[in-house]
């Protein structure tokens, strides 16, 4: 049995969350370990000595905060008792911080979900309870809160325990222990319930098994960090996942695949022979192999799984929409990658387990879609270990956490395509028209002038000999994407593959010119890592939107200002203005001509 149990409050609003917990706290005349601290991740603090704990004044300060319109993340508490100690995450209930609840969840062992007696079960009691089986937790209490209230009425009991079971059933959770108790009296939590023969909370607390034999399984290391103090030592460090790992044990580095063998294990005070799952070591190997952080050290004979390309169900954590295509960061334990949701295969209605159609996921959706990676990572799925299936997304520009996910599977496909060897390759075909492949890439506002500005660099290029391609945004509307609307999920596949298709011109050797709106700034960093360094050139044609609807040649401004025209740029969908680009234009104090001479000298340059 583990000593340290992890564990969540989870349930919907005013369930008595708060007061549950502060019952614990009390009656256990726990004492706050100030080294604990580091986990609090709110401002709430009980910071009082455990036997002197106010009760009403602990709970009706958490109230006041709420009240008060303090922002609540998770609300992590220690305690003790002499059988165990305890992390609790105390999560609220509204529907909008289903996100809080999911970063509690990600590390608890177990759950106590609550429900008010009085409600019965509630749109938010599934919720949590299904999010409680997505991220793998398996021992559940019903914990059916003030039963003091409706005389301890055992029938009514019954009967929300029987709905519950229901419904947990049909998500996988099997291991539910239904518990009558009353948080602000501490009957069912620290004393016997009256009428009930049951444990306490307290007790089975005290008492559950959680977790699986991890030593049991194949051995698994992800690497966090390489130690190399001086040129005679090399070690890779990590918290071992899973197995076990004895010196002279045949490992295999992923995603590379490289083999060696364990030299030593090394740990203070001194190395060991074997070493299991929980365990910080270091390890050194045989062989002088690459490994880097975020590799993972499996067992040669058993190792895990490679890919690229994945099935995996993603909950949606930010109030910015996730469009597929857009790139964003997956961080995956120690390692980085760029991924792009390819595909939302459905959305999950977690009331009614209903698998329904999406092309966008607003915040607290939870879906299954199709993840590609610009490199393989080495994975498990979630269910199988948490470590190697789990990830999350990470905006590119602002740093924010998106979202949270777990690998279901590899696609096959990852398994089916693979990069066929070229002889001929981009340097070899630039050389053959005697100049560098680049990408120029104009983007503003509609009327700004990119198309005007485009097609003067082209056919000054094309004047002086150079092999050029224009991609106007009109003009591929009609082919490639007229499939595409303006809809901003459409706006980031339209850019997604203008991108690679400006990718594979300049790959053979032309110069790319590309006149885009291009409204947001992840696209265009995409588009740009798409290409070798030094060839990507972005030109931000920079008008104000004054002066671009009075040019309004189209007639687009006035269609928008008049509802006709929806999503459309500078009216009512966003435009991201560059914040780095190459070159800025302005097209109110320069010429058309004097601006791609500026574009066409910069491009001989480089």
């Amino acid at each position: 049995m583990k000593f340290l149990l992890r564990f969540i409050t989870c349930g919907s609003v005013d369930d008595g969350k708060s007061t549950l917990i502060g019952r614990l706290l009390y009656d256990t005349k726990t004492i706050l370990d100030d080294q604990m601290s580091a986990l609090e991740s709110d401002s709430r603090k009980v910071g009082t000595q455990g036997a002197n704990i106010d009760f009403a004044l602990l709970v009706d300060g958490l109230a006041a905060e709420r009240e008060q319109g303090i922002t609540i993340d998770v609300a992590y508490r220690f305690f003790a008792t002499e059988r165990r100690k305890f992390i609790v995450a105390d999560t609220p209930g509204h529907e909008q911080y289903t996100r809080n609840m999911v970063t509690g969840a990600s590390t608890a062992d177990a759950a106590v979900i609550l429900i008010d007696a009085r409600k019965g079960v509630l749109v938010q009691t599934r919720r949590h309870s299904y999010l409680c089986a997505l991220l793998g937790i398996r021992k559940v209490v019903l914990a059916v809160n003030k039963m003091d209230l409706l005389g301890w009425d055992a029938d009514l009991f019954a009967e929300i325990v029987a709905d519950y079971r229901a419904f947990a059933d049909s998500i996988g959770l099997e291991d539910v222990t239904p518990i009558a108790l009353s948080g602000l009296t501490g009957e069912g939590v620290v004393a016997a319930a009256p009428g009930f023969d049951q444990p306490t909370l307290l007790e089975w607390l005290e008492g559950v098994e959680v977790g699986d034999d991890t030593t049991a399984q194949p051995f698994r290391m992800p690497v966090q960090w390489v130690n190399r103090p001086n040129p005679e030592f090399r070690g890779y460090a990590g918290l071992i996942a899973a197995g076990t790992v004895l010196a002279g044990d045949r490992v295999r580095v992923l995603p590379a695949g490289r083999e060696s063998r364990v030299a030593r294990i090394v740990a203070m005070p001194a190395d060991l022979a074997e070493a299991a799952a929980g365990q910080s070591v270091t390890l050194t190997l045989e062989e002088e192999i690459d490994v880097s952080r975020g590799d993972v050290i499996v067992a040669a004979d058993s190792p895990a799984e490679v890919a690229d390309q994945f099935e995996a169900t993603v909950v949606w954590m930010d109030e910015d929409a996730l469009s597929p295509g857009r790139s964003y960061l997956l961080k995956a334990g120690a390692r980085m990658a760029t991924a792009q949701v390819t595909a939302i295969k459905h959305r999950v209605n977690v009331n009614t387990l209903e698998k329904l159609a999406a092309k966008r996921l607003e915040l607290n959706d939870i879906a299954v879609c199709n993840l590609s990676l610009d490199r393989a990572i080495a994975f498990e799925p979630y269910e199988t270990s948490r470590d190697l299936g789990g990830f999350i997304l990470i905006d590119r520009i602002t740093n924010r956490t998106m979202g949270a996910g777990m690998i279901r599977f590899a696609l096959r496909r990852a398994d089916n395509i693979h990069w066929q060897a070229i002889d001929v390759d981009r340097e070899a075909r630039a050389a053959m028209k005697g100049q560098k492949g680049a990408v120029v890439w104009l983007t503003g506002l509609s009327g700004a002038g990119k198309s005007t500005i485009a097609n003067l660099v082209d056919k000054r290029l094309h004047a002086l000999g150079r092999h050029t391609y224009l991609l106007d945004g009109d003009n591929v509307r009609h082919g490639l994407n007229r499939d595409l609307g303006f809809t901003e999920e459409d706006r980031v596949e339209n850019i997604r593959r203008v991108a690679e298709v400006a990718r594979l011109m300049a790959d053979a050797g032309l110069i790319v010119i590309t006149a885009f709106i291009s409204p947001f700034r992840a696209e265009r960093r995409t588009a740009r890592e798409r290409m070798a360094e030094g060839e990507f050139l972005e030109v931000f044609v920079d008008a104000p939107l004054e002066v671009a609807e009075a040019r309004d040649v189209k007639g687009l401004y006035a269609k928008a200002r008049a509802g006709t025209l929806k999503n459309f740029t500078g009216i009512d969908s966003p435009y991201e203005a560059p914040e780095a680009a190459e070159i800025v234009i302005d097209t109110t104090t320069v010429s058309a001509v004097e601006a791609a001479e500026r574009i066409v000298k910069r491009v001989l340059e480089g």
